[in-house]
C-alpha cells in the first residue's frame, strides 16, 4: 500500500491519547528532564503554521530524550486571560469563558493533528479558578513578605512586626518605600492599627502606589508599555494617554541584583540576557540635593557622574514630578500646564526613544547648586520620566547629547569644567556657547579620585550621598478589566486587607457588561452583592496578564493526582524536578514574562517552597515564519480609477496598477486560481484578466503574517494535503530555528515526496511490505551510521534543520543500494521517529515490534568504525579521460594497484594490446593510464 498518510496519522493520535503514551510520573529511576513551550493565548483565530515553530523543535527534543533513556516532563496548557476575549466580550455579549474554552477546543484540535508528544494530564488554564486559586496564593505571600537587605531575601512580614514591637524601626534594613518614618518600640504599640497599616504598606512586596500609567479610555484599563505603539494601543489603535491612579505594585527592584547575577549562570541567548541587563540597569552613583530657591522644597537627583556637579546649568524633572505644581510660578502656569497636556500623549516607550528632538517648559523657579550656591533654572521635559530614579536629572550639557540639544533649544549656558593648569588654555578659546569654569575641590583629581571627594564634601553639607540606583521599576500589577485575576484583598478604613486562605479561590462574579461602570469603576464594579462577609468592598481592579505566566512551570509538576493537595505542587515533584531544562520560546518576553518568572520564583525560593534560584537552565528564541503574500494588480483607468482588470505580474511594467494582496490559499507557485479569485470576494465576480503564456502570476513579498496581508496559512490546510509528519519535517528544513525565514508552501512538495520515497524503502514495487533479514553491507552500514552521529550532533545543537537534509541524503543512498535489510531500517525509524513521528510508529509496528513501543525505544549506538573507509573507488583515466572507477583496498601499496588496473578486463580493452608508456598512481586518490 503507498504512503497513506491521513489513515496512519489518525491511527497513531487516537492511540497515544487512549493510552496516554506520554503520561509521565513525578518518580523514576531514569534521570528527569523538563522540555516547556511558552504557553499560547487562544485565539480565536487558532493556529496559523508560524506558530508551531518551536513547539515542534521542543517536540524533537522532547522525543530524542526519551530514546536516550530519560524520563521527560513535556506539558502543554493556555495562557488564557486576557484583553481579546474580553474585547470580544464587549462587542457580543458573550461572557469571555466561553470564548476562550471554544478557542481553546480548536487549539487543542490543531495541536494534537500535529503530533505533539505532550502531557495532557498536567494541561493548564490560567483562567480556571483551580489554577488562579495559587496565582492569588501568590500574591498573598507577596502582600505578607517584606526584602530584608541585611538576608538579601524575602522575610514574613510577622518577622519584620516582630522587630517593630522590640526595636522600633531601628536597625530595620529594607527595600522600602523613601517616606518612611522613624519610631520606637511604644510608638509602634501605640499606633493605631490604621496607621500600622500604612506603615507595613511601605515595605510590603505588593503594595498600593500612586502611580504614573499608560491609560487607554477607549479600552477602560492601563496598558504595559509593550502594548502602546506611538501613542495608541496596539490592540485597536486607541488612543493612551500617561495618567496618575492608584495601583497594585510589585517590588521587583528588591531583586534588581539578584536578576542581574542570575543572568551569569543561564545558558541564555548573549542579546536576551543583554536585553535584561539594560532593562534592570544598575548603575552606581551618587545622590544629590538640591535646595530651591526661597522654598522649602527639596529637589533630589540621582548622577553616575557626581564629578560633573560644577557643570550643571539646569536641573530637569519630569512633568509628572510631585514638585511640578509648587515649583511652577504664576507667570509660567499657562506654559507648563499646556506642556503637561501635550506630554499626556505621549507614551513612556516614545518618550525614551526620542533622542533627536527635546522640548520642555520653564517651571519659573531655579534651584542652588549645593557646591557653589550658583542659581540654576528648574525646568520640565518629556524625556525625563517620573518613575526612572528621582524622576529629576542635573543637567550638564557638555556631557549629555540630550541636555545640550535642550540647552541649545532654550539659549541656556554649556558649561565646560576646566581641570587645572592643563585645561587653562581652553579658557581663552571660551565662546558665548561654551562657558568655562574651574572644577573646585576636585581639581586635577581623575574621576575615580574626584568622586569620593566629591560624595564625602556632599554627605558634610547633608546634600548629598553615595548610591546604587537601577533604571527597572516596581512593576505595576493590575487592570481595569474583567477578564483577569479577581486580586484576593478587600478594604477596610481605606486600606487592603487579605481575605483568608481558606476562602480561595476568589472567582470572578457574574456581571451585566465588560464596561467600566458609569461612574468610571472598573467592570467588577457592576458586580452586585459582591463584598467581603457581605461589608468590605472588594479590588476592582484584576491582575495582569504576566500573573498566571509567572509561575505556571510550577503547576505542570503537579500530577492530576497532586493537584487534589491543598498545595500549589508538591514538594516531592518540585524536588524532582527542580526547573526547567530547556525553555523555548519568543524573544518579545525579554522584559515582561522572562523577568517577571524569575523575579516570582527567587521570591518562592526565598521562602522555601521551590529549590532553584533560576527557574530556566538553557532558553531558546525560536525565529519567526514569515508570511509570504502573493500581489495581484488591478488595472487603473486614465483618471486612476479602479477596474475590473487584473494584469499578470510579469506585464504590469505596461499598464497604470495598483497592487493588492490576494490569499495565498488560492495562489500555487505563484499562479492564481482564476476561478477561485472571481469566488472570493463579490467586487471580484466581473473580473476580467491579462494573462502570461495562458496564467495570471502573481507578485511575491515577504511580510510578516497577519489576516490583514492575507498570507496566512492554517496548518489545517497543510495537513489535509500533505500530513503532519511533512508539516513537521517541513517547518525545521526552512532554516536555523533561531532564525526568521519566510513559509514558502511551493518548497513543501519536496519533503512530502521524501517521505514517500522513505516508505517505499519497507515496501516492494507492488507497496507489499517487505523487508529481509540479511546481513548488511558495508556501504548500509555506513549510511545508516552516517545519519545516527548525524541527528545525535544536530539536536544537542540544536540544528534541526540540517538533519532533515541528512535524512533526505540518507534515504537516497539507501534506495541506490537497493538496501531493505531490517537491521538497517529498523534503526533508521528509530532514528527519524522524533522528527516524522506518524510514519514511523506505523513502520516499526509493521516490522513486528510491538505497538506504541517506539517513544521509549533505544536510540541506536553509534560505531564509528562503520565510517572508516579502508577501500577506495579509483577514477581510472586512460589518455586523461576518464574510463571507470575500480575499487582497491586502501592498504594496497601503488605497485600492487597499477597491476591490478593493467589486469582488469575492461581497462585492457581501451588499451587495445598497447603497452602503456607510464602508469601514474596515487594512492587514495587516482590512476592515470598514458598510452
Amino acid at each position: 500500500m503507498d504512503y497513506q498518510f491521513r489513515d496512519i496519522e489518525n491511527k497513531w493520535q487516537q492511540f497515544w491519547a487512549k493510552n496516554q503514551t506520554y503520561k509521565v510520573d513525578n518518580t523514576s529511576d531514569k534521570p528527569k528532564y523538563y522540555v516547556l513551550d511558552m504557553f499560547p493565548y487562544p485565539s480565536g483565530a487558532g493556529l496559523h503554521v508560524g506558530h508551531p515553530l518551536g513547539y515542534i523543535a521542543s517536540d524533537i527534543y522532547a522525543r530524542f530524550k526519551r530514546l536516550h533513556g530519560f524520563n521527560v516532563l513535556h506539558p502543554m496548557g493556555y495562557d488564557s486571560f486576557g484583553l481579546p476575549a474580553e474585547q470580544y466580550a464587549i462587542q457580543t455579549g458573550q461572557h469571555p469563558a466561553i470564548t476562550t474554552v471554544d478557542n481553546i477546543a480548536t487549539y487543542r484540535r490543531q495541536l494534537d493533528q500535529i503530533g505533539f508528544s505532550f502531557d495532557w494530564s498536567r494541561e493548564v488554564r490560567t483562567s480556571d479558578p483551580e489554577y488562579y486559586k495559587w496565582t492569588q496564593w501568590i500574591f498573598m505571600q507577596l502582600f505578607n513578605s517584606w526584602y530584608c537587605k541585611k538576608l538579601d531575601k524575602a522575610q514574613p512580614i510577622e518577622k519584620l512586626i516582630n522587630h517593630f514591637k522590640t526595636q522600633g524601626s531601628a536597625g530595620v534594613f529594607a527595600v522600602c518605600d523613601e517616606d518612611i518614618n522613624m519610631f520606637t518600640a511604644e510608638e509602634w504599640t501605640n499606633m493605631s492599627e490604621q496607621t500600622q497599616q500604612e506603615e507595613l504598606l511601605k515595605y510590603r512586596l505588593t503594595f498600593l502606589k500612586e502611580s504614573t500609567v499608560n491609560w487607554c479610555a477607549a479600552m477602560g484599563t492601563v496598558l504595559a508599555n509593550d502594548e502602546v505603539k506611538e501613542g495608541l494601543s496596539e490592540r485597536g489603535g486607541y488612543p493612551v494617554e500617561q495618567k496618575k491612579m492608584w495601583q497594585w505594585s510589585m517590588r521587583i527592584t528588591a531583586y534588581a541584583d539578584r536578576l542581574l547575577k542570575g543572568l551569569d549562570v543561564v545558558d541564555w541567548p548573549d542579546p536576551l540576557k543583554e536585553m535584561q541587563r539594560n532593562w534592570i540597569g544598575k548603575s552606581v552613583g551618587a545622590s544629590i540635593k538640591f535646595n530651591v530657591e526661597n522654598r522649602e522644597e527639596i529637589i533630589e537627583v540621582f548622577t553616575t557622574r557626581a564629578d560633573t556637579l560644577y557643570g550643571v546649568s539646569f536641573v530637569v524633572i519630569a512633568p509628572e514630578h510631585e514638585l511640578v505644581s509648587a515649583l511652577t510660578t504664576p507667570a509660567q502656569k499657562a506654559d507648563i500646564d499646556d506642556y503637561i497636556a501635550k506630554t499626556k500623549k505621549k507614551s513612556e516607550l516614545d518618550r525614551m526613544s526620542d533622542i533627536k528632538t527635546v522640548s520642555g517648559a520653564f517651571t519659573g523657579t531655579y534651584a542652588l547648586n549645593p557646591l557653589n550656591g550658583e542659581k540654576i533654572p528648574v525646568w520640565i521635559a518629556d524625556y525625563v520620566l517620573a518613575g526612572y530614579g528621582t524622576g529629576a536629572v542635573m543637567a550638564v550639557p557638555s556631557g549629555d547629547q540630550r541636555d545640550w540639544l535642550f540647552a541649545k533649544q532654550y539659549g541656556l549656558p554649556i558649561i565646560q569644567i576646566l581641570d587645572g593648569q592643563k585645561d587653562i588654555e581652553k579658557e581663552a578659546d571660551a565662546t558665548k556657547e561654551g562657558l568655562y569654569i574651574n572644577s573646585g575641590i576636585i581639581n586635577g583629581l581623575t574621576y575615580a579620585e574626584a568622586v569620593p571627594v566629591l560624595v564625602k564634601k556632599l554627605e558634610e553639607l547633608n546634600a548629598g550621598k553615595a548610591k546604587v540606583q537601577y533604571r527597572m521599576r516596581d512593576a505595576i500589577f493590575g487592570r481595569q478589566r474583567y477578564w483577569g485575576e479577581p486580586v484576593p484583598v478587600y478594604f477596610k478604613d481605606g486600606l487592603p486587607y487579605l481575605i483568608d486562605e481558606s476562602e480561595l479561590p476568589l472567582v470572578l462574579p457574574e456581571i451585566d457588561k465588560y464596561l467600566p461602570t458609569e461612574a468610571g469603576d472598573p467592570p467588577l464594579g457592576r458586580a452586585t452583592d459582591w463584598k467581603y462577609k457581605g461589608t468590605y468592598a472588594y479590588e476592582l481592579s484584576t491582575m495582569p496578564g504576566w500573573a498566571g505566566s509567572s509561575w505556571y512551570w510550577y503547576r505542570y509538576m503537579a500530577s492530576p493526582e497532586d493537584r487534589k493537595e491543598s498545595v500549589f505542587a508538591p514538594k516531592q515533584a518540585i524536588e524532582y524536578w527542580k526547573d526547567v531544562d530547556l525553555y523555548i520560546g519568543g524573544s518579545e518576553h525579554a522584559t515582561g514574562h522572562l523577568l517577571y518568572s524569575r523575579f516570582w520564583n527567587k521570591f518562592l525560593k526565598d521562602l522555601g517552597y521551590v529549590n532553584e534560584e533560576e527557574p530556566f537552565k538553557k532558553l531558546i528564541n525560536q525565529g519567526m515564519i514569515q508570511g509570504r503574500s502573493n500581489f495581484i494588480y488591478r488595472v487603473l483607468n486614465e483618471d486612476g480609477g479602479d477596474t475590473d482588470t487584473f494584469v499578470s505580474h510579469g506585464l504590469i511594467e505596461q499598464y497604470k496598477t495598483k497592487a493588492l494582496h490576494v490569499d495565498v490559499n488560492i495562489v500555487e507557485n505563484d499562479l492564481l486560481d482564476l476561478e477561485k479569485f472571481k469566488t472570493s470576494r463579490a467586487e471580484y465576480g466581473a473580473a476580467e484578466f491579462i494573462l502570461e503564456n495562458g496564467k495570471y502570476s502573481c507578485g511575491v513579498e515577504v511580510e510578516k503574517m497577519s489576516k490583514s496581508k492575507f498570507n496566512v496559512v492554517n496548518p489545517d490546510d497543510i495537513i489535509e494535503r500533505y500530513g503532519a509528519d511533512t508539516l513537521r519535517l517541513y517547518e525545521m528544513f526552512l532554516g536555523p530555528l533561531e532564525q526568521s525565514k519566510p513559509w514558502n508552501t511551493n518548497g513543501i512538495e519536496g519533503v512530502f515526496k521524501f517521505l514517500r520515497k522513505y516508505w517505499k524503502l519497507y515496501h516492494n514495487d507492488q507497496f507489499e511490505f517487505q523487508v529481509s533479514d540479511e546481513a548488511p553491507t558495508k556501504a548500509e552500514l555506513k549510511a545508516l551510521h552516517k545519519i545516527i552521529r548525524k541527528v545525535e550532533d544536530d539536536v544537542e545543537r540544536f540544528s534541526f534543520n540540517t538533519s532533515v537534509s541528512s535524512f533526505m541524503i540518507c534515504v537516497n543512498e539507501l534506495t541506490d543500494l537497493k538496501c531493505n535489510k531490517r537491521s538497517i531500517l529498523q534503526d533508521l525509524v528509530v532514528v527519524l521517529t522524533s522528527y516524522a513521528p506518524h510514519i514511523t510508529e506505523e513502520l516499526w509496528t509493521l516490522l513486528g515490534n510491538a505497538e506504541g513501543t517506539l517513544s521509549f525505544a533505544k536510540f541506536p549506538e553509534f560505531v564509528p568504525a562503520y565510517l572508516v573507509e579502508d577501500e577506495f573507488a579509483y577514477p581510472v583515466s586512460v589518455n586523461g579521460k576518464m574510463r571507470m572507477n575500480l575499487t582497491f583496498p586502501l592498504s594496497l601499496e601503488p605497485a600492487d594497484i597499477e597491476r591490478l588496473v593493467l589486469e582488469n578486463a575492461d581497462v585492457q580493452k581501451y588499451l587495445a594490446g598497447k603497452t602503456p608508456k607510464k602508469v601514474i598512481v596515487v594512492k587514495g586518490r587516482i590512476v592515470n593510464i598514458v598510452v
